[in-house]
């Protein structure tokens, strides 16, 4: 049996066990439990565990075995899962293994919750090895050189020894680099494991036929104990700094998959149904009635039925404020609830939820490529055969012109260039900087199709603003009705009413909610149609009835002039207006106000700021986007604009060198959304719209292009800096090792410090991409 409970908010808490983090996971049911939420503890055998509910704590106590020995091992990636290669998104495998192209470890394409990679335990396992017998194997042939010790060993027997040591670091530790090197031979992709074979291959190879035949080298070439120099102490600590980069990258690139798993773990693992049973998430299906608890997570998204409670959706807006939730209002799956509690009617389960549709989409983008990764493919091409003739000229060089030590010095020369040089740098430059940048975009609710959308909207220096729904709310409200002669205005909002109801835009909201505040009941709609950007016709009573702008009922041959002076002082102050004709003949104009929203007119000067242009282009009429536009501090306006005008305008822009981005929410944007370098979606918008842009703002908050164009000069800046230090890394190092500086020095660069090198700078481009994980939006 368990003890009585605890708070204790450590692990072992009788046996002196340290302190363990803010979160624990609860046995029962596996949710992450917050320490400080004041959630029930249990204790057993000298461990304090942690729960979610009473109830889970109950079954607990009951019985502590079932639920500790039934802990499931941590698995790399659920059944089914592809595997895929950072640098090369177009190699997809069904399991673990080295990519053909470039010999990186490949990486689930979807990260999981619990990640636990057998690559980085394979490595780390090899290099544990290789530093325990490189040490020894470097203070042996290191203290001989520099301080005379011997260590009662004879020069063949300290040689001997040495290769002792060294085989199993090279033979074993180094196998997987020798796989992959062999790997890119064969399919002649060659690699940094090309690099890194040759290099040790060669030091080992040449070490081995000096101590087994030293008779076949020069006598000039021996050292003054009689023998050939040997380098396994070289091979040994290349291997075993190689395999530290080879941890320490990995280590780095499971970083950049961080915002996945952060969103993975905010998901409950279980639900509870509305008559108290408790079921794993996965079996919950849509319209099941599921009871979400005070300081619970939702599990799936749906619809409140009965109670309510405040909610934080952070996780898939970026909106720190919480929302109160009343019955009918929808609920995210992976939101956290406050004081109150719930009933709510599931209603997209599984992969259909929001949060499961955002991991997917943040996954696909993190393995997307920038187009300026096309100029380290372009040099990745060429780079490592160049390398290598490099090298050999390098031997050459030294074997032609190095005087006495001029084999050990080309060797060495030789093996350093193959070592210092890093094709992995160019290579992660982009990819690593990408998905950081990607998550980081996520979790401040500002979702990346692809990394090209970053680099053009980075690259933007116009951008395109649609009126309603982006820079105003998107929910107008009805102001006025005013009728022509022969109408009553009830007649003519009842008629109109009739007819928007099937239609999606704001506009069509507001007449529908204006005429049901006046008690008004549309009828029945017979071959309802909504050409986009013009607006909307049916039959309602047996009337032919069409609801929209004065161009498109004036080119279907109804003339509105004797309204337009109506409408015009309507525009005036700010509000829509929307013409009625009823069979044939303009009935009445509909005045509705959509308020600009909060903020709006700081973001459009923050967008100023940052080197955009922004433009206001509408189909609304001028009069109204004029006045819109003025008081925001929008000074170019295109009013009166059809969908098809908004994509001729984009085009017309491009045409004419200017770089467009394009914000917009409707169905009537969604041809601009796709013509624009970089279309951005208010996440509040139709699917057509969230489908044809290349960045979507999850809360609909038009201060979320700030952070989308901050987020994307951030990445951009990063991949920058990664390509200049990978470029200038290599065209340094290869020269130095090569023995730039030894005829001014008298030095040369060793195989040791050329491989720390080559690790380092690999771990420095991911790093240096980490940081946007903490750049400020």
């Amino acid at each position: 049996m368990a003890d009585i409970p605890t708070h204790h908010h450590h692990t072992k808490a009788c046996c002196g066990g340290a302190p363990a983090a803010h979160t624990a996971k609860d046995p029962v049911c596996g949710m992450t439990v917050a320490l400080d939420a004041g959630k029930p503890t249990a204790m057993h055998e000298c461990e304090t565990y942690h729960f979610c509910s009473a109830g889970c704590r109950t079954k607990f106590v009951a019985d502590p075995g079932k639920y500790l020995d039934a802990q499931p091992a941590p698995v790399s990636a659920p059944a089914g899962t592809k595997w895929t290669c950072p640098m090369h998104p177009e190699v997809v495998r069904d399991g673990p293994g080295a990519c053909p192209i470039c010999g990186m470890a490949l990486e689930p394409m979807l990260p999981t919750a619990d990640a636990d990679n057998p690559e980085l335990k394979d490595m780390t396992r090899r290099l544990v090895v290789g530093v325990a017998l490189s040490l020894p194997l470097l203070v042996l042939e290191m203290g001989g050189h520099l301080f005379g010790w011997s260590f009662g060993l004879t020069p063949e027997t300290s040689a001997w020894t040495q290769a002792v040591l060294a085989a199993p670091v090279v033979l074993w530790g180094g196998w997987p680099f020798f796989v992959r090197g062999a790997a890119s031979l064969r399919t002649g992709h060659l690699n940094m494991f090309t690099l890194i074979a040759l290099g040790v291959g060669v030091a080992f190879v040449y070490s081995l036929v000096a101590l087994l035949a030293p008779g076949i080298f020069p006598h000039g070439q021996h050292g003054g104990h009689g023998m050939p120099p040997v380098y396994f102490e070289a091979a040994a600590v290349i291997v075993t700094l190689a395999l530290l980069g080879q941890v320490l990258e990995l280590r780095a690139r499971a970083a950049t998959g961080g915002a996945i798993r952060a969103l993975m773990d905010l998901a409950p693992k279980t639900a509870e149904r509305a008559d108290g049973s408790e079921i794993p998430v996965e079996q919950v299906v849509t319209g099941d009635l599921l009871r979400v608890r005070p300081g619970a997570g939702v599990p799936v998204d749906g619809v409140v039925t009965e109670g309510r409670s405040s909610v934080d959706e952070a996780l898939v807006t970026g909106e720190p404020v919480p929302v109160e939730k009343n019955p009918g209002a929808k609920v995210t799956g992976g939101s956290i609830t406050g004081s109150g509690s719930f009933v709510m009617r599931a209603e997209a389960v599984g992969r259909d939820t929001m949060l499961a549709r955002i991991v997917a989409l943040v996954a696909e983008a993190q393995r997307s490529r920038a187009p300026v990764q096309s100029l380290a493919d372009r040099v990745a091409g060429w780079f490592v055969p160049a390398v290598v003739i490099v090298a050999v000229l390098a031997f050459a060089g030294w074997a032609v012109f190095g005087g006495a030590d001029s084999l050990a010095n080309g060797l060495i020369a030789a093996v350093s260039v193959l070592i210092i040089a890093c094709p992995c740098a160019l290579g992660l430059a982009t990819p690593m900087a990408v998905m950081a940048g990607v998550g980081r975009g996520a979790h401040a609710g500002v979702l990346v199709r692809d990394a090209a959308a970053l680099e053009a909207l980075a690259r933007a220096d116009t951008i395109i603003l649609d009126k309603t729904g982006t820079v105003t709310e998107g929910r107008p409200v009805l102001v006025d009705v005013r009728a022509a002669a022969g109408f009553a205005a009830d007649e003519v909002l009842a008629l109109a009413a009739s007819v928007e109801a099937a239609a999606e835009h704001p506009l069509a909201a507001a007449i529908v909610a204006g005429a049901k505040a006046k008690g008004l009941t549309p009828a029945a709609v017979d071959g309802f149609d909504a050409p986009p950007g013009k607006g909307a016709t049916g039959r309602a009573g047996g009337r032919a009835v069409k609801v929209g702008n004065a161009v498109w009922l004036n080119a279907e041959g109804i003339p509105t002039a004797a309204l337009e002076p109506d409408a015009e002082a309507l525009r005036a102050e700010g509000a829509t207006a929307v013409f009625v004709a009823v069979d044939g003949v303009t009935a009445g104009v509909i005045a509705v106000a959509d308020p600009v929203k909060s903020g709006a007119g700081a973001v459009v000067t923050a967008l100023i700021a940052a080197g955009l242009t922004p433009v206001m282009v509408t189909g609304d009429h001028a009069g109204t986007a004029g006045a819109v536009a003025r008081r925001l501090g929008i000074a170019e306006v295109k009013a009166g604009v059809s969908p098809e005008g908004k994509a001729a305008i984009i085009k017309e822009m491009k045409a004419a060198g200017r770089r467009v981005a394009m914000a917009g929410d409707g169905v009537n944007d969604a041809p601009a959304l796709a013509a624009a370098d970089c279309g951005i979606a208010m996440g509040t918008g139709a699917d057509a719209a969230l489908e044809n842009a290349g960045v979507t703002l999850l809360k609909g908050e038009i201060g979320g292009l700030v952070k989308a164009r901050r987020l994307a000069e951030a990445t951009m800046r990063t991949i920058r800096q990664n390509l200049v230090f990978a470029f200038g890394y290599n065209a340094a190092g290869i020269p130095l090792a090569a023995g730039a500086l030894y005829p001014a020095t008298g030095a040369m660069l060793s195989p040791e410090i050329a491989s720390l090198a080559m690790a380092l700078s690999s771990v420095s481009v991911i790093l240096n991409a980490l940081r946007l994980g903490r750049v400020a939006l």
